[in-house]
């Protein structure tokens, strides 16, 4: 968005005569209105134009109506509150993927442009700094995807659910699309009867008006744009209680509600492990979003995570790997989601901590050593950084494919360094590290720096040399405890394999790993 700050541009000079005073204030004016229509961006090293400077907001409430199929574009309602943070004559959205109709500034009519992956918004009068600013967006939300973009809607065999990691919940509905700008949001979710809709939070409302359902959610918790999620589809929800009387609801096909209850059963006491691991689960609710659909990932969206179908009904997949990806997301929510990383080269703090979760469930209720995982891990690490980038410093995806970011590097690359770091500090230490890191920047967003920081204090060293050397360097570090642990040695080039004529299933090792 385009920032005037009007106390300098409008500060008299006292000396000024009253036409030098006027002839000013025409000219910003001026300047203002025509000044170039741009895409801004809050200077995420990954993803520059993602999210808007100028303004914090507070609570996002959505509207969508499904038309009962998923290939023409719903009506949508977006409203967002915000707290400016500068004087504003320009407001800039992120939005990519749909047709504006109209757009409100405080209720009042607002000009509106495109700019890139931008909608900019010119209000008939500019918003000071340090107001609350209402925002009403009329548009269309389109399920078809974006051409050369990845995520947001993902069509399912009957309807619809939301992927916007890392770069896509601007092609659902105009938000400030960076996680360093969390928010409550309320979803309202209209569709014809026969459908079912459910979205992260809990049920605030259900009404019936001739042929269709309309069902409204909010969240008790902020919440990062990229971890939104809604469920529309011939569904049956399942309820059940978790620990301390947690209220758990799952989200499935109708037709496999049975063949997906072992699994589903499962979940309370997966919370319960990880409670004991970390502390108290973070929010309202939580449970399982099971889709009809083929994505090659699972997303820890908030209180709804999204499984694919097939993990459950694919018997390539072993129970113990089944279990522990479901860890995965549930690790998540304390770790991406009520702490969520302020910018998107902090990644490694979510995937690395979850990996660190799956892989130690693993470990304790199947008997697959981490010590074994980690030594593999220790093995490709270079390759791995030298394909990726460090675990802090992730190299950029291709523009045509922001998920890119997601690779083995922030992954197990960064599950490795925390094993390191608990060779270096030792496990008390790093177990209480661990749970005041949760406690600490709940339902807030955290750095690396602020990780490094918590480390130093609780173990009582200087870690900044380790760190230096585990989060940025090219090259792994030796392991401590593990002198004898060394680096893959390249392989030779080899001629290549005759291709089969059908592609064999993904085994568990070359699955996508679950973000």
């Amino acid at each position: 968005m385009l920032l005037t700050p009007h106390s300098q541009a409008t500060t008299p000079i006292r000396r000024r005569t009253a036409a030098a005073l006027l002839t000013s204030a025409v000219s910003v004016c001026l300047v203002a209105a025509s000044a170039p229509v741009v895409p801004l961006g809050v200077g995420d090293r990954l993803f520059p134009y993602l999210g808007n400077p100028g303004y914090d907001v507070v609570s996002y409430d959505l509207a969508f109506t499904y038309p009962g199929n998923n290939s023409e574009p719903m009506a949508a309602v977006t409203t967002l509150d915000a707290w400016t943070t500068a004087d504003l004559d320009r407001v800039n959205l992120d939005f990519a993927h749909g047709k504006v109709e109209s757009v409100e500034v405080d209720g009042d009519p607002a000009e509106f442009r495109s700019a890139g992956e931008d909608l900019v918004i010119t209000p008939e009068d500019s918003v000071p700094d340090g107001t609350w600013m209402r925002i009403t967006v009329r548009h269309t939300s389109d399920p078809v995807p974006a051409k050369g973009r990845e995520g947001g809607w993902v069509r399912t065999a009957d309807g619809l659910a939301m992927a916007n990691q890392a770069d896509a919940a601007h092609l659902v509905f105009p938000c400030n699309d960076h996680p360093s700008d969390k928010a409550m949001f309320t979803f309202r979710v209209t569709a014809p009867d026969g459908h079912t809709a459910v979205a992260g939070g809990l049920p605030a409302g259900v009404e019936k008006s001739g042929g269709s359902t309309t069902w409204t959610y909010r969240t008790q918790h902020p919440m990062a744009t990229e971890l939104a999620q809604v469920s529309i589809g011939r569904s049956t929800v399942l309820h059940r209680t978790g620990p301390h009387g947690l209220p758990l609801r799952d989200v499935v096909p109708t037709r496999d509600r049975e063949a997906l209850e072992p699994w589903l059963e499962k979940t309370p006491g997966q919370i319960a492990w990880m409670e004991s691991k970390v502390g108290r689960y973070p929010f309202e609710t939580y449970g399982l979003l099971v889709a009809d659909v083929s994505t090659g990932f699972e997303l820890e969206t908030q209180t709804l995570s999204l499984f694919e179908r097939e993990l459950f009904t694919d018997p390539v997949y072993p129970p113990w790997y089944v279990e522990s990806i479901m860890v995965h997301e549930v690790a998540h929510q304390w770790f991406g989601n009520s702490v969520t990383p302020r910018t998107w080269s902090d990644l490694w703090l979510n995937e690395g901590h979850a990996t660190w979760y799956e892989a130690l469930y693993a470990e304790e209720q199947a008997g697959k050593p981490m010590r074994d995982r980690m030594k593999a891990a220790y093995g490709a690490s270079d390759r791995w950084r030298a394909a990726g980038g460090p675990p802090a410093a992730p190299k950029a995806p291709d523009p045509a494919r922001k998920t890119g970011i997601f690779r083995p590097n922030v992954y197990d690359g960064a599950a490795l360094v925390l094993y390191a770091l608990r060779q270096e500090i030792g496990r008390p230490a790093f177990e209480r590290l661990q749970r005041a890191w949760v406690v600490r920047h709940q339902d807030d967003t955290a750095t690396t720096e602020d990780f490094v920081r918590l480390a130093t204090e609780i173990s009582g060293r200087d870690l900044d040399g380790f760190f230096q050397d585990w989060l940025y360097g090219e090259k792994t570090p030796p392991m401590p405890g593990h002198p004898d642990w060394k680096p893959e040695t390249p392989a030779k080039p080899q001629a290549p394999a005759e291709k089969s004529q059908a592609p064999a299933k993904q085994a568990p090792a070359a699955r996508t790993p679950a973000r």
